[in-house]
This record gives C-alpha cells, sequence and structure tokens, in this order.
C-alpha cells in the first residue's frame, strides 16, 4: 500500500524578478497631504483572468495573477515581516512539474498558477518568454534558466523529457540520488549558485534529497541593472523608518529632488504609484514599481497587486517631477512551499494520491517540497535581485517639471514593490518592505 507524509512548512519575505532549471532522464506613500495634485483616481477590481491576444501574454496574466495570490497568502502567515520572492521563477518550476500531471493533480496545479488551459499557448508562451528574459540587452543584466536532474536508474518517458528541453529549455542530468544523495545535492546547489552570480547558496537544505528522490527541477534568474536616474550616494543619510507596529527603525535613506527627478507617477485616495526605470539599451527595459500607502496601512496596496488595477494606475501615471526618497535595503528570503501551495488549492500533489503519470507512465511520485529563495539588494546604483526554485520529487515508497505642486513620495513606513519586464508586462519579483534593516 501507498503510503506518505508530507510536511508542510510555510514561511515568508521581500520584493519582485526570475529563475532557472535543470536535467531529467533516465536509461530512455509619503504623509497625507503630501502628495500634490492628483493622478486621476484608479478604483481596484477583484482579480480574474484576462484574455489575451498571444501565447505570451497569457503566460505573463497567469504568471501576474499568482504573484498576487501567493503573496496574499505569505502575508497571511506573516503580517510585520519582510517577504520577498519570484513569482515566475516559481511558475516557471511547476510549468515544467504541471507538464507530468495528469487528472485533478494536474488541475489544481493549473487552478493555483493561472495557467493556460491551451497547452499549446502555454508551452509557446513560456518559451516566449524565456526568449525575451535571455536575448540580451546592454543596459542591464537578465537571465533565467531550468534543468531537469533524474536518478539514473529511474525511467522517465522520452516524451515529457523532450517537452521540458524543447519549450523550457530543460536539460536533463542523471545523478546518483540513490547511492549519492549528499552529492548529488551539491551538484545541483552549484548550478543555481552559477546561475544567480553566487547570490543563491545552498537552495537546497541538507537532507532533503535521500535515496527515494527521483526527480529535481530547477529554476533560477538573476537581474542586474542601473537605474536610468541614479541616486547621489553623498545625499544619502540616516532617517526614521516606521514599522507596523508604529516603532521606528534608523535606515539609509536615499532621495531625488532635483529638477530632473522626473518619473511616472499615479496617485489617488488609497495610494501613491512611482515608477523607477532602469537602463536600457532597446525596448521598454524593467523597472521598479513601488506602491506605497498614503498611511501605515500596507493593507491598502494589496488591490493594486492584482494584474488589472497595477496596468490601470499604471496607464494613469503621468512622467513628472517628484520628490524621491527610497530606503537602501538588502533582503534574503527562504520559503518551503507545500503548506502555501497545499492552502491555494493544490493539495494533491503532495499526498499520495498524486498523479504524475506524463513523467514516468506510473503514479508512484509525488512532490516533497517545493523550496525557494530570493535575494535583492536596492542602492543608489540600482538593483541586484536574484531567485532560485527547486521542485523535490520522490517515489511514494516512502513517507515523504510642473508648476504644480511637487509631490512628495516618501517610502518611510511599509511600502510593497514588483520589478517587471515592461515589454511583456510579466512581474519577476515582488515584495513588501516593513523593515529595511531587515530584522
Amino acid at each position: 500500500m501507498k503510503r506518505r507524509t508530507v510536511c508542510f512548512l510555510i514561511l515568508v519575505s521581500s520584493l519582485a524578478l526570475l529563475i532557472l532549471a535543470a536535467g531529467c532522464t533516465s536509461t530512455p506613500a509619503t504623509q497625507a497631504g503630501e502628495g500634490g495634485n492628483q493622478s486621476p483616481a484608479v478604483t481596484p477590481t477583484s482579480a480574474g483572468s484576462a484574455a489575451n491576444t498571444t501565447s505570451a501574454d497569457s503566460v505573463s496574466d497567469a504568471n501576474n495573477h499568482f504573484s498576487a495570490s501567493l503573496y496574499r497568502q505569505l502575508a497571511a502567515g506573516d503580517a510585520t515581516g519582510n517577504i520577498f520572492f519570484s513569482p515566475f521563477s516559481i511558475s516557471s518550476a511547476l510549468a515544467i512539474t504541471y507538464e507530468g500531471a495528469r487528472g485533478t493533480t494536474a488541475d489544481e496545479i493549473r487552478s493555483v498558477f493561472f495557467f493556460p488551459a491551451n497547452q499549446t499557448v502555454m508551452r509557446e508562451g513560456y518559451a516566449a518568454e524565456n526568449a525575451a528574459i535571455n536575448a540580451g540587452d546592454a543596459g542591464y543584466t537578465l537571465s533565467t534558466a531550468n534543468a531537469l536532474w533524474a536518478e539514473k536508474t529511474y525511467v522517465f518517458l522520452p516524451a515529457y523529457t523532450a517537452t521540458a528541453e524543447k519549450y523550457y529549455g530543460a536539460n536533463t542530468t542523471n545523478l546518483d540520488f540513490v547511492n549519492q544523495p549528499e552529492a548529488s545535492r551539491q551538484t545541483i546547489n552549484s548550478w543555481v549558485a552559477g546561475k544567480t552570480q553566487n547570490k543563491i547558496l545552498d537552495l537546497l537544505p541538507p537532507g532533503s534529497i535521500d535515496s527515494l528522490t527521483r526527480l529535481v527541477i530547477t529554476n533560477a534568474v538573476y537581474f542586474k541593472g542601473t537605474w536610468e536616474k541614479q541616486f547621489d550616494a553623498n545625499l544619502t543619510a540616516d532617517a526614521p523608518f516606521t514599522t507596523p507596529d508604529g516603532s521606528e527603525v534608523t535606515v539609509k535613506m536615499m532621495q531625488r529632488t532635483d529638477e530632473d527627478a522626473t518619473f511616472p507617477y499615479a496617485a489617488n485616495a488609497d495610494i501613491q504609484m512611482l515608477s523607477l526605470p532602469y537602463t536600457a539599451k532597446d525596448g521598454k527595459g524593467l523597472s521598479m514599481v513601488i506602491l506605497l500607502p498614503r498611511h501605515n496601512n500596507i493593507s491598502a496596496a494589496v488591490p493594486y497587486l492584482d494584474p488589472a488595477n497595477l496596468s490601470a494606475l499604471e496607464q494613469s501615471a503621468t512622467s513628472r517631477q517628484v520628490k524621491v526618497y527610497i530606503p537602501k535595503f538588502k533582503i534574503e528570503t527562504q520559503y518551503s512551499l507545500p503548506g502555501t501551495l497545499s492552502a491555494m488549492g493544490m493539495p494533491m500533489a503532495f499526498s499520495d494520491s498524486a498523479d504524475f503519470s506524463g513523467m514516468d507512465g506510473k503514479t508512484d511520485l509525488y512532490i516533497s517540497d517545493v523550496v525557494h529563495k530570493a535575494y535583492i539588494e536596492v542602492n543608489e546604483e540600482g538593483t541586484e535581485a536574484a531567485a532560485a526554485t527547486a521542485v523535490i520529487m520522490k517515489t511514494m515508497a516512502a513517507a515523504p517639471g510642473s508648476k504644480e505642486p511637487v509631490p512628495v513620495f516618501r517610502a518611510d513606513h511599509p511600502f510593497l514593490f514588483v520589478i517587471q519586464d515592461n515589454n511583456t508586462g510579466t512581474v519577476l519579483f515582488t515584495g513588501r518592505i516593513t523593515n529595511p534593516n531587515g530584522t
């Protein structure tokens, strides 16, 4: 009889970007009143699937809905801490996992990740997204990679590994999980470190790989960009930052208040939005979009993470001079997501009822863990961010410039932010900063 127990862990932390995977095979906000004149008000709507005309749009829309959904789940488990993750990295790894799921297991995964019902649209969408991310741009560094790591004695369906390689760029590497689990873990961690410029180290913790492991699906994302309009480090100064409980901490506050500080800006009764673009040689490049509630109430900004609301807010923005105050911060987060994803609606994948027969032709596999780590540093020059995700699959055999008043954007209290690809609209990273000092 198949048996198993699955340990559900929920962890949480902050900001928004990308990730990679590898191989498998086998024999075969400001103070109230400081905003100046406001842009047209945007009323948040409830999240929902949008009709898209291209495969890439469908995948981008799905990723962005998942980003907002996962943020809410993580925030429900931690009301005050920093949060940072890459929705694109997690959804990329789970998209490859979904390719091998069948029946109710597949239905639940698709529901949680908002994947397109049309498999061709989904595959072509991810292929297009990955190609665009890895196209290269002289203005910034952005890359993503996927991989499959398979137990060398275990037979996976050639159709599955071929699909992972063709549409997701995930080549398969055979490892000896049975006899050398620790060496296998180090090999995968080394790949992740290399793909993230050593910003994501030890993605797989000790003990996560054992003799029952049959497949590990990985994704890695890395981004480094400079602000189109950089901050002067000489102007950075100590300043108070109000935490959720009303207490204050001292942070390094960057500032731009000169006449050239013109940025896309929007505001309404709930929040202020500021878009800080990164330097790009071609296209629209990337930007950090900060959602700052007018008071120390982060919940007022959450509805604007929903794709339709964020899009409407950005469309209402106008480029204008803004007095900008942004704290420097460096955040590292780590999550074990089985409990989180189960609560979001896909418990079967982690149970002995899981059906991943699309991978091996049998129903012996289940997901034992989904681990995710993310890193971000924001300073006067720009931003460096990285993230990685691993889906660990085991066998069932064991337990498992204006005359108008110049608005002031002073981020001296908790705020949300995303880093998005402006060419596709895809949210690469999502975060919440409640304490820039990282505690």
